[in-house]
């Protein structure tokens, strides 16, 4: 069995808040405008009114927005439409930013219409990933929301002649409380230039509705669109179809990094309604059906001639990342972390050193919907249909791919069947873009569970290097921990220790490998955790007394103080069974703090591994949605 736990301190839930950064202006017409959101008074009907921001400077925070407009439309019906450049893939960002903007519009969450990751209508608000979604995008969310209301009810003042201390929102109705006049939101939209009064910069200091006030943040939205999930009317970016639609297999070659160097394409070519394209190492066809598409690959796959490259076996991976390692340390590590040299002494006069290597392994992500894409061309211009966790950056991806503008480039990302990291690229969308260029009408690229596994980057691999130093008593009195490959999140220790040196070092990877949920805190979480197993065996101490000693950071100490008291530490210590271990472990990443206890059992006859219990305290400042992060933990609890 598995319990969660988690529970909200008192802080500032907008102290991550990315800086606003501006950013080119992206046109769209006003008939697509209009089409696209439906009927109604659309507030940033302007000329000089950008309806999307344009490429930032890229990350997780995207390049913000400058103008309401950007952000929040309204219909003349009281529709409220919000902009944001996020995507959904079962983190739960719908629900969340729906919330953000229902709190300070003082609505209810069901009158807002979301509208996500087209990049033709929404701000580019960077890459879903980092878990920044919350403490970047929301805050942004919310300021645009607020900076709409305030602006909306400085119209109803100015329509009664009364102060804005004279008036209440609520429900989108604006209420004089003292002639007890009451004007909506799609009043106002009826009736005043909305459309010029959004063109407005979002204030500096616009006001934010404080936690002990949230009425809608802070509660358990369910997803908005789950009835679609669940009845299965919800389409999915492999379910896009369009009319005439051809569907594309690529020629996949035999090893990594290998290059074509020959082919005979006319086997597939004879064949009825098959296109074959070739540019380079890339060969495609396209055909009416996935089965002819994959006939006609078939039809040539023997015929190619390719010129591969070595590559370390297994074996050899984590020698082989050592030996290719950056010179330089320091590499991804926190600013100010010690430089190599600074344990020297002290772990030269410590009485006990000992050391450990932990090996990480390449992953993959393994999500539910694998990579797709569906493009069609019209007189130059490209849509792409596609799952994708960084709509803006596979726009550019295809841009430069095809050689066109990015402005003739539109990107939508429809709700998508999970990622963990793994589609912060454009592979299956550059693959459908170049067929359909070449055959004249929409195609759809669907990978198989096989390309999945074979062809899509991977979590890196990693070898982290650890060592520690113990005086007379026990106590520790240097650490150094040396992640090479797998990456810098989390390297640092939360541990208040005498001398510590945490480092996060590149290498030559002799895989594709990219993003991974979590990042490389898995790997450094892991690997430091289990280290401090080995110190508190190495000083005869109890493996939780002996982190509370160097664990000095209230949050994180907390957390596994409540973590031990749940599970009942002690207690289960001295009724311990045979064959029957305890474990625990804490973490800190991105502001959150992390403690979990774990129950095994193992069957040494069998060689099997049984976990009967765990119990894990998570603690991030302010929640937003409880039912949401209650999910998020007991996925993390399962996915571990």
């Amino acid at each position: 069995m598995a319990d969660a736990f988690y529970f909200q301190e008192t802080v500032d839930p907008e102290r991550d808040e990315a800086e606003q950064r501006s950013g080119e202006a992206f046109e769209l017409g006003r008939r697509e405008f209009v089409q696209i959101l439906g009927a109604g008074l659309l507030l940033s009907v302007t000329g000089s009114v950008a309806l999307a921001q344009g490429r930032g400077k890229g990350g997780f925070g995207g390049g913000g927005t400058t103008n309401v407009a950007a952000r929040v439309h309204l219909g003349k019906d009281g529709t409220i439409s919000v902009m944001a450049g996020k995507v959904e893939l079962g983190q739960g960002a719908r629900a969340e930013l729906t919330q953000a903007a229902a709190e300070e519009l003082r609505v209810a969450a069901d009158r807002i219409q979301l509208i996500l990751a087209d990049t033709a209508l929404v701000p580019n608000d960077g890459t879903t990933a980092g878990s920044a979604t919350t403490p970047r995008t929301v805050p942004q969310v919310r300021r645009a929301a607020a900076a709409a209301r305030e602006l909306l009810v400085d119209l109803a003042c100015k329509r009664w002649h009364v102060e804005r201390n004279a008036v209440e929102v609520a429900g989108g109705v604006i209420t004089n409380t003292a002639g007890k006049e009451t004007v909506s939101y799609a009043d106002l939209a009826a009736t005043e230039d909305i459309a010029k009064t959004f063109a407005q910069s979002i204030p500096a200091d616009v006001t934010l509705t404080p936690v002990s006030q949230w009425k809608v943040m802070g509660t358990a939205l369910p997803r908005p669109n789950w009835r679609d999930l669940v009845t299965g009317a919800h389409r999915f970016p492999s379910d896009m179809i369009l009319p005439n639609i051809l569907y594309g297999k690529v020629l996949r070659s035999p090893s990594y990094g290998a290059t074509l160097t020959e082919i005979d394409l006319a086997p597939a070519q004879v064949l009825e309604g098959v296109i074959v394209v070739r540019d380079g190492s890339f060969v495609g066809c396209t055909a009416p059906t996935t089965f002819q598409a994959e006939q006609a690959l078939a039809a040539i796959a023997d015929k190619a001639v390719w010129q591969t490259v070595s590559h370390p076996s297994s074996k050899e991976l984590f020698s082989y990342l050592k030996e290719h390692a950056q010179s330089g340390r320091g590499g991804k590590g926190k600013p100010g972390t010690p430089a190599e040299g600074d344990t020297g002494d002290a772990m030269a006069g410590a009485a006990k050193v000992i050391g450990q290597n932990y090996e990480i392994a390449y992953i993959q992500h393994v999500p539910m919907e694998t990579r797709t894409g569906t493009a069609q061309w019209d007189d130059g211009n490209l849509t792409v249909w596609t799952g994708t966790a960084n709509p803006f950056g596979v726009r550019s991806e295809l841009a430069r791919a095809c050689q066109v503008p990015e402005d003739r480039v539109r990107v939508i990302v429809p709700d998508l069947g999970c990622a963990f990291g793994g589609k912060h690229q454009g592979e299956a969308a550059i693959e459908a873009a170049r067929l359909a260029k070449a055959a004249g009408k929409p195609v759809s690229v669907h990978w198989t569970r096989e390309e999945e596994f074979t062809w899509a980057y991977f979590r890196p691999a990693g070898l982290i290097e650890m060592r520690g130093g113990l005086d007379s008593q026990g106590a520790i009195v240097a650490w150094e921990q040396t992640n090479i490959n797998s990456g810098g999140s989390a390297v640092d220790t939360p541990y208040d220790v005498p001398k510590k040196a945490c480092r996060s070092v590149g290498s030559q990877s002799p895989l594709r490998s990219g993003s991974y949920r979590a990042l490389a805190a898995t790997a450094n979480n892991f690997a430091r955790e289990s280290f401090m197993d080995e110190l508190a065996h190495a000083a005869g101490a109890d493996p939780l007394k002996f982190r509370l000693t160097y664990l000095k950071h209230p949050r994180l100490r907390a957390v596994l103080e409540m973590a031990v008291e749940k599970f009942g530490w002690v207690e289960r210590q001295k009724d311990r069974a045979a064959n029957v271990g305890f474990g625990l472990a804490c973490g800190t990443e991105k502001g959150s703090y992390v403690a979990a206890c774990a129950e095994v059992a193992v069957d040494r006859r069998e060689g099997k591994i049984q976990v009967r219990r765990i119990c894990q305290v998570f603690e991030c400042g302010a929640i937003q949605n409880p039912a949401n992060l209650l999910s998020q933990v007991q996925g993390c609890i399962i996915m571990g």
